[in-house]
């Protein structure tokens, strides 16, 4: 088991290495080729895009087909995006078909990866699990734009092509380690229709699909917004922008590979809450900047809420999955992608009519988002300890 969740955890580690290496190279590329700069936006978008369409699909194939399957094919797809954007990166088409060539495949592997941690644990050890693959996908946010920027100052396609060889290298150690984990309960013996997906949303689980939405929807807001904020608070660098995202990434890391393995079962709404109250203290906190170490502090402390908040929704949402683990993966993965999309654009736009002000609309929103749990908390109508079979 050790060797597997290892393996699970480098395989959501590269995924988010491979969402996050492209920030510092993008615009670079964009800029150097003389394409508009608004295509800087469009190839982040489509990755998105790709990933929230896909992903509820990849799920139900995951349920159905297998685990394993879907990680050995998603490894090679997003190894193949990599190496797609390096080879034809003056062609902007075809960057364009890499990045939702990445999209497609990521959500295959975020589906499949959280389907087999579901199905190889019981509820009494599946929020350690998960908080390792939580601390996993944010090394990746950490190590992905530090990677993209020391590779990229010697090629911009340099990144790109060692991302996609080691991924390849990856999928092969993936194929000799990896065993198609036991499914529990019925999960084996359903014959998983289309129809699947949306059955989930007559049940309460529904109410953790807009959660998980909004969870990332306010993080890809600061994310669009936090940089801009600053220079106009404390003229802040590139250079100490990455410092912080670094600081933040590492309370990531230790939030979820250190607090939420703690989490009993049966309590995770509890923490749910707790977690969401912090992320709206530390956006609070974000206006009153004065200097550096105030807004790495302000930062630090919304991280540290909304990664707690992130990993336990993931564990609660397989639990109300009634089996239909990698189904409910890929739903809750497309709704964080639709957070990608419309949380930089909504708040960008608040943010030019609002600037500062942005930040307790933020915090309004994240206490008003736990009446989500609230809801799901007094409804009945649950899928726990069931197994679905339309």
């Amino acid at each position: 088991m050790k060797k597997a969740i290892l393996l699970l955890m480098s395989i959501q580690f590269f995924v988010y290495l491979g969402f996050g290496i492209i920030i510092p190279i993008l615009p670079e590329v964009v800029v150097q080729q003389g394409f508009s700069e608004i295509h800087v936006g469009g190839l982040l978008t489509v990755y998105a895009l790709a990933s929230f369409f896909t992903a509820p699909l990849w799920g139900s194939l995951s349920d159905r087909t297998g685990r394993k399957k879907l990680i050995m094919i998603g490894l090679l797809g997003f190894s193949m995006s990599f190496l797609l954007f390096a080879l034809f990166i003056e062609n902007l088409p075809l960057l364009y078909v890499s990045r939702v060539v990445g999209g497609v495949f990521s959500g295959a592997l975020y589906t499949a990866v959280t389907g087999f941690v579901a199905d190889m644990t019981d509820e009494e050890n599946r929020n350690k699990y998960m908080g390792l693959l939580g601390m996993s996908i944010g090394l990746g946010f950490i190590f992905g734009p530090a990677i993209g920027g020391v590779l990229g100052h010697s090629s911009l396609q340099l990144p790109f092509i060692a991302s996609g060889v080691l991924t390849l290298l990856l999928m092969i150690y993936a194929g000799i380690i990896l065993k198609e984990p036991e499914r529990r309960g019925q999960a084996n013996k359903r014959a998983l229709l289309p129809k699947g997906g949306v059955m989930l949303w007559q049940y309460r689980i529904r109410f953790l699909f807009l959660f998980s939405f909004t969870v990332t929807f306010l993080l890809a807001g600061l994310e669009a917004t936090f940089q801009l904020f600053q220079m106009s608070k404390i003229d802040i660098t590139p250079l100490q922008l990455g410092y912080l995202f670094m600081a933040s990434g590492f309370v990531d890391a230790a939030i979820q590979g250190g607090v939420v393995r703690r989490v009993k079962n049966g309590t995770e709404t509890k923490w749910i809450i707790c977690a969401q109250l912090i992320a709206a203290l530390g956006l609070i906190l974000i206006p009153f900047t004065s200097s550096l170490i105030w807004a790495g502090f302000a930062l630090s402390v919304f991280t540290g809420g909304n990664a707690l908040a992130r990993t336990v929704l993931v564990s609660l949402t397989t639990k109300e999955s009634g089996g239909k683990y990698g189904t409910a993966a890929g739903m809750a993965y497309s709704m964080d992608n639709m957070g990608r999309i419309i949380g930089p654009v909504l708040f960008m736009w608040i943010f030019t009519q609002q600037a500062g002000n942005m930040y307790f609309i933020s915090a309004v929103l994240a206490i008003l988002s736990i009446g989500l749990i609230m809801l799901f908390k007094n409804s009945t109508k649950t899928l726990r300890n069931s197994n679905v079979t339309s």
